[in-house]
């Protein structure tokens, strides 16, 4: 007598998606994950400190099992800088992470131990107008420099902004730029005639792509590729990196700061908003060029720091001869 054997219920195969998710190497992760990242400074930053993530792990480490341990290692690198580099870097660490959980990649919370840290406050972080012009004139600096410094205290737009602008953005004949703001809003910055001279010469005929460039050329393939929009269609130099301008204007600054540091460039903004405070101009007014959403963010911009106090003193010094008016 045979027996027929009748086939029972068979387990279902396994999703191929869900186990490519959970086993997906980093290298391929993080390369997904800048692609998400809209913001082309925002994008180098981050692939700074996820290039170091992929050295630390291994290119072929699944991200669900990166471990505390592992994102420890990675912010070694950074753990002598200041409080500003500290947080950036672990900024980035903990967006990939975010974006991972949401993609089904990573259970846990690998950035769990890591904790920001508090920056220390200087009394006045305005930069001299003297010095600033010294900076913005000196031929020793190269115009793209000059052109960039000059263009973000004009306008005392954020960096990220600047880095940004393509050369469609420009409208030169009104000295206005076209700039993606904090809150994702189109909006305008302004600048004066300085920077209305220098700004052609840079441009060299130039009619689209970024008008800050990269010195080399940009790779037309691997991780650090950069994307098309970031690639001058003449020169093929990509866009000019936030990292690379910052360490720049801080090597150039260095020989004029007192404590011989060098400046960043987001001092420019504030020095120009607080420049524009001593000379006498409104709240209102300061907030129009600022565009802060609320006056009160404004606060830490206006405070009249050490040259208002230094010509204070010298204005009520008795021992004056001639009294001021």
């Amino acid at each position: 007598m045979s027996i027929v054997a009748f086939p029972g219920p068979s387990t279902p195969p396994a999703d191929p998606a869900a186990g490519a998710a959970t086993g997906s190497p980093i290298a391929v992760a993080v390369e997904r994950f800048l692609e998400s990242v809209q913001a082309a400074t925002t994008r180098t930053g981050y692939a700074e400190t996820l290039t170091q993530l992929t050295t630390v792990a291994g290119p072929t480490h699944t991200v669900a099992a990166l471990t505390p341990e592992q994102y420890a290692a990675v912010m070694d690198r950074w753990t002598t800088a200041a409080a500003a580099t500290w947080n950036r870097h672990l900024s980035a660490l903990v967006s990939f992470t975010t974006w991972a959980q949401r993609q089904d990649l990573l259970a846990t919370n690998p950035a769990r131990r890591l904790e920001r840290r508090k920056p220390a406050r200087r009394g006045d972080r305005a930069i001299p107008a003297a010095r600033l012009d010294k900076l913005f004139t000196d031929p020793k600096h190269a115009l793209r420099e000059r052109v960039l410094w000059r263009l973000l205290y004009d306008t005392a737009a954020r960096a990220e902004e600047i880095l940004s602008l393509n050369i469609e953005d420009l409208d030169l004949e009104f000295r206005r730029a076209r700039v993606v703001s904090k809150g994702g809003g189109i909006e305008y910055v302004h600048w004066a005639t300085a920077t209305a001279r220098l700004l052609p010469r840079l441009l060299a005929g130039r009619t689209a792509g970024p008008v800050f460039l990269a010195d080399r050329r940009a790779p037309t393939s691997g991780p650090r590729a950069p994307a098309r929009g970031d690639i001058c269609p003449i020169t093929k130099r990509g866009r000019l990196s936030y990292p690379r301008a910052e360490y720049l204007f801080k090597t150039a600054s260095a020989d004029l700061d007192p404590h011989r540091q060098g400046w960043t460039l987001h001092q420019l903004r504030h020095s120009a908003l607080q420049h524009l405070a001593q000379a006498g101009r409104t709240a209102p007014e300061l907030q129009a060029k600022s565009r802060h959403q609320h006056l009160a963010s404004l606060g830490r911009y206006v405070r009249l720091g050490e040259e208002t106090s230094a010509r204070i003193t010298a204005e009520a010094d008795p021992a004056q001869r001639r009294r001021p008016r």
